[in-house]
Parts: C-alpha cells; sequence; structure tokens
C-alpha cells in the first residue's frame, strides 16, 4: 500500500488521521515541522503528503517548494484552515493536486487520497509509456549531439507547443525527429501525417492540404477530405516546408493562427486541432531575405526549433548506426547481419558522410543484400570510403615542385595525415587477417615485400 507522510504541528490530528489511515491499509508517517517533514520526505520517498499550510517554522507553500510536486515529487493534499483557501489555491497552481479545509470529514479525505493516488499512478504509467515510445523510434547513437537532441525531443514532446521547425541537412533523419515528437507525445494516440511539400504540384498541394469539394477543380469528381482533417487531435508532418509554394504559404498560415480552414472550392470553414511540425534543409532566414518565404509565417512556425546534426559531427555513432540498419536489413532479407571489423568501422567514423544517415544506410543495405553474414572489412567498403592502396600510395611522397617555387609548401602536414591512414589500413588488415602478415598483404592488394616495407618505416612491430 502507499506510504503517505503527515506534516501538521496538530499532535491529535496527526494521531486520528494515522490511526484512520493505517485502518484503511496506508503506511503513515508524521512530522510536526517543515524541517523534520522534508527530512522524513527525503528518507521515505512517500507517496502522499497531507501538508498543513500553516507550520511553525516555514510555510506549507515554503514546503510545497522544496518538494517541487511537479518535477516528479509527492502528490500534494493542502491543509487549510477556514481563512487560507486562498493561499490553498495558489498552492494548487504550485503543484498541489488538492486542498482540504478544516474541520474535514473522514470520508471526504479518503475519498480525496484516492482519487490523486490513482490520477498520480495514471500519470506515471502515461510517462513510462511515453518515454518507452521515445526509446522506440530509433533515435540511435550516444554521442553527445545525439544525447542532446533526444533530451530536446522528450522536453518538446511533453509540452503542449503545437508549432515546431526541424532544420537539417538532407539524409540527416528529420522525419525520423517528427515521429519521434508525435510518439512521445499526448497526441501518440491521434494520426502521424506526413507530407512533402516539393513531391506535389503546386495546384494539388492545397487540396491535399485542406481538401476539396467535388468539381472544385478540373480532375475532382468527388470530395476530397484533406491531410489537415485526418490529423486532428494528432500531429501533421511538412516536410521540405522551404519548397511551398508563397500563395499556399499565407493560407497555413490562416490555420496556424486559429486552425480554421477552408476546403477547396467550399464556403465553410473548418477546425482542426494540430500539432504542425514542419522540415527543411534550407535557411529559412535566407530565403525570407531572399522574398522566397513568408516572414509572418517564418515566426509562426519558429516557435520551437531543433537542428538535427549532420553526421560527420557525431562520428561516435556511426559504427551502432551501422549495427543498428544491419540488423534491420537482416531481418527483412531473411539473412544473417552483417558485422563491421574494427577497421572498416575506423573508416566509417571518419568518412565525412556528405549524404548523412541515409547515405549510410543505403550502403548498408547494399552490403548486407551482397555479402550477407560476412565481416566487413577494408576491402569491401566503397573507394569513396576506403581508396584503393594504390591510389593511396603515390600519395605518400611529397609532390615534386617547379623550381620556381621560392617557398614550397608544408607538405609535413599532409603526408603525416596519409601515413595516419595508412598505418591504420595495415593495422586493420593485420586485425582482420589474424596477424598473419602474408594474408594481410593479399587483402591490401600489395605485395609481401611491399607490406614489409611499410611496416619498417610506419615502425608497426
Amino acid at each position: 500500500m502507499p506510504t503517505i507522510l503527515i506534516i501538521d504541528d496538530e499532535s491529535s490530528l496527526v494521531s486520528s488521521l494515522t490511526f484512520a489511515l493505517e485502518e484503511e491499509g496506508y503506511t503513515v508517517h508524521g512530522a510536526a515541522t517543515a524541517l523534520a517533514g522534508l527530512k522524513a520526505m527525503a528518507d521515505l520517498r512517500p507517496d502522499l503528503v497531507l501538508l498543513d499550510l500553516r507550520l511553525p517554522d516555514k510555510t506549507g507553500l515554503e514546503v510545497l517548494e522544496a518538494m517541487q510536486p511537479s518535477n516528479g515529487g509527492p502528490q500534494v493534499i493542502m491543509i487549510s484552515a477556514l481563512g487560507d483557501t486562498r493561499a490553498a489555491v495558489k498552492a494548487v497552481k504550485m503543484g498541489a493536486a488538492d486542498y482540504l479545509t478544516k474541520p474535514f470529514d473522514l470520508d471526504d479525505l479518503l475519498h480525496t487520497i484516492r482519487t490523486v493516488l490513482e490520477r498520480g499512478q495514471m500519470a506515471i504509467e502515461i510517462d513510462f509509456h511515453r518515454r518507452a515510445a521515445l526509446r522506440n523510434t530509433g533515435l540511435v547513437g550516444a554521442s553527445a549531439p545525439m544525447r542532446e537532441l533526444a533530451a530536446t525531443v522528450e522536453r518538446i514532446s511533453a509540452s503542449s507547443t503545437t508549432r515546431i521547425l526541424v532544420l537539417g541537412e538532407s539524409g540527416t533523419g528529420k522525419a525520423l525527429v517528427a515521429k519521434a515528437i508525435h510518439a512521445g507525445s499526448a497526441r501518440a494516440a491521434g494520426t502521424f501525417i506526413e507530407i512533402n511539400c516539393a513531391s506535389l504540384p503546386e495546384q494539388l498541394i492545397e487540396a491535399e492540404l485542406f481538401g476539396a469539394e467535388k468539381g472544385a477543380y478540373t480532375g475532382a469528381h468527388q470530395r476530397r477530405v484533406g491531410l489537415v482533417s485526418l490529423a486532428d487531435k494528432g500531429t501533421l508532418f511538412l516536410d521540405e516546408i522551404g519548397e511551398m509554394p508563397l500563395g499556399l504559404q499565407a493560407k497555413l498560415l490562416h490555420f496556424l493562427e486559429d486552425g480554421q480552414y477552408r476546403p477547396v472550392g467550399s464556403t465553410r470553414s473548418l477546425h482542426a486541432d494540430v500539432r504542425v511540425v514542419a522540415a527543411t534543409n534550407r535557411d529559412l532566414a535566407a530565403e525570407v531575405a531572399a522574398g522566397r518565404f513568408r516572414e509572418d509565417l517564418y515566426y509562426r512556425l519558429n516557435v520551437m526549433c531543433l537542428k538535427v546534426p549532420a553526421l560527420r559531427t557525431r562520428g561516435e555513432d556511426v559504427v551502432q548506426l551501422a549495427a543498428h540498419f544491419a540488423h534491420h536489413y537482416a531481418h527483412e532479407e531473411g539473412v544473417r547481419p552483417i558485422r563491421i571489423a574494427d577497421s572498416a568501422g575506423a573508416l566509417l567514423a571518419a568518412y565525412r558522410w556528405p549524404g548523412n544517415v541515409r547515405e549510410l544506410k543505403n550502403l548498408i543495405e547494399r552490403l548486407t543484400i551482397l555479402l550477407p553474414g560476412r565481416d566487413i572489412g577494408i576491402a569491401d567498403l566503397p573507394a569513396e570510403i576506403a581508396p584503393p592502396p594504390a591510389a593511396i600510395a603515390p600519395a605518400m611522397q611529397p609532390p615534386s615542385l617547379p623550381a620556381s617555387t621560392p617557398h614550397p609548401p608544408d607538405v609535413g602536414s599532409i603526408n603525416a595525415t596519409l601515413a595516419d591512414a595508412e598505418r591504420e589500413m595495415i593495422l586493420g588488415a593485420l586485425r582482420d587477417c589474424a596477424g598473419h602478415k602474408g594474408r594481410a598483404a593479399d587483402r591490401l592488394g600489395i605485395s609481401r615485400h611491399a607490406f614489409k616495407r611499410r611496416l619498417k618505416r610506419l615502425g608497426i612491430d
């Protein structure tokens, strides 16, 4: 049964309440001062606190503020005298679940306690399912940028804001972030609707968004229900919002202002309660300056803004993402997942990934289909990620300079970088081949004598 802490300096009241609540099966503790109550709360971690507004050393409001009931603290029921009703209402605004005025009926108290505890348990379960939904959205990675993104997504999901702008390069996973925001929100039971503003002709986007009456335009042979209507009580994801025509931007702005919209060809306004998440890889501020995007719409969408990091800024996540995609595509293809060797993983982590997560995802899908269940080494990676040794070798020597060049460029840093890359490739090949030099040389496509010379030059034992 739940634990209840009573913080009140009237010892007779605490005694009688303790007796009555223990009869109901609750575990009950009492404290006569604010200081003792806060200490007992820290030690006992009660489920519910009955808190008097007037205490010898502090006010009940000061104790309530220290408890932070709205941030995961216990449920609090304030106990007030007849003249303290205004303060009790203030306490509810500060996070107290309810209040009772002395003298109160025991049955009223028991009913209030049961109601508050049930409400608190329901909130805990909702929060648990919301966090579980967030964990299963596919936001993979433990790098600092991803931890920050996940924390921001969680805060935004739990908030009441209905206008969110997601920025990021193409292929970073903006749609995945939008789905995570929906899954972790109170709207998760509603519909998630996605539309790409660049994929439809200009004349059809309005009908797609807001719907259209039969005969509203050529080819409208029946009434069309818009995506805004389908997303009511849910989330509407507008991908590539920067591609939306200026004429439609004005109508979208009107909808964002009050939730009112009008289907094409209709004289009747409708209403929808929709959370709008818009995404773009464009610099919208620059688009506004160039006159290609409405300034008022930009500021209306930019109530809450988050940026999805590029994959090149989160290199430590690349191998984890690769393994995630490997299991996903192995399941789809009905094969064993590929495994990324350490040497290949190092090159994957160092690569710049101009196509971001989408490029990595495509690579793992291709490798899963072509090399199912294989250990993926350097030789299995495409040339843009792991250039063949023949292409690297000529660059190992300082370039010849024209005789007329008075100050030759500093090639030391270039050679050091190339030497590091060569060292990593050689060590990776040795690891993949269990230290066998001959097989490592064959894997790299060079002779065994050349391989030994490189070992000696690079100081590899």
